[in-house]
């Protein structure tokens, strides 16, 4: 059974890493999907892939009008909007002493305010009964070193849900977010580079023993966008193999 037949989904950072398996698996689910990013490679390389009933628009979130050429592409494309996954974001671990005005702003400007600016622009061209998902990070409910700026953007964007899940009720849209844990992606690239037994150190910390996939994360993320979950608003999903459960906050 294809849970999102003739759904309509946009997925943020659908090009890379969670976003891109988002993007897969609502696309085998039936869904027609849009990715959004910025690298217009990696955009074309997932549009290949993903062949039919998918468009690629390039932009960044922290551009006003990147985001409502996404939108107005998409309803031009497919003619409505059922899901949004506001996906993209960035990470740096960070001491407070090594964070700059600059670091701190791009952070900030994309975990945070790209998000919701994202939500706020779409709102015109989002359906009745729709759905909102927003990624956030196991970050915002343990706490970690060096990760002062990162994971107060996450902690936003948790509460954020939860709030527009408040405001958006009367419009039936389903807002909530899912904190991913240690997920094998690019964003750790640089650090596997450093140390290449980064991760595997890392299994050992988490109760279900393996570091998760992007899989995973659509798997959550299929759930909450589909009609199963249409009584559910307004939460935070982990899903980080018991991560957060195993440690002190």
């Amino acid at each position: 059974m294809m849970r999102l037949k003739n759904k309509v989904a946009i997925v943020t950072g659908g090009n890379s890493g969670i976003g891109k398996g988002i993007a897969q698996y609502f696309h085998q689910e039936g869904a027609n999907v849009v990715i959004f990013g910025r690298n217009e490679a990696s955009l074309d390389e997932t549009r290949h892939e993903l062949g039919d009933r998918i468009l690629a628009v390039q932009g960044d979130i922290t551009h006003t009008e990147d985001l409502n050429n996404l939108y107005e592409k998409t309803q031009a494309h497919f003619g409505k909007i059922d899901i949004l996954i506001a996906n993209a974001g960035v990470s740096e671990r960070l001491h407070v002493s090594d964070v700059t005005e600059e670091k701190f702003d791009y952070m900030v400007d994309i975990n945070y305010r790209g998000i919701y600016f994202t939500v706020h622009y779409a709102l015109p061209f989002l359906n009745a009964n729709s759905s909102i998902v927003l990624i956030a990070s196991t970050a915002a409910t343990i706490t970690l070193k060096n990760h002062s700026v990162y994971a107060s953007t996450k902690s936003a964007v948790v509460k954020l849900a939860k709030n527009l899940s408040y405001d958006l009720a009367n419009k039936k849209i389903r807002v909530n977010s899912i904190s991913p844990g240690y997920i094998k992606t690019p964003i750790f690239d640089t650090r596997l580079k450093m140390d290449p037994d980064y991760l595997k150190k890392r299994e050992n910390l988490i109760p279900l023993q393996r570091i998760g996939t992007p899989q995973d994360i659509a798997s959550a993320a299929l759930f909450l966008s589909s009609d199963e979950a249409s009584y559910i608003t307004g939460v935070d999903l982990l899903v980080d193999g018991g991560y957060s459960a195993s440690r002190p906050e």
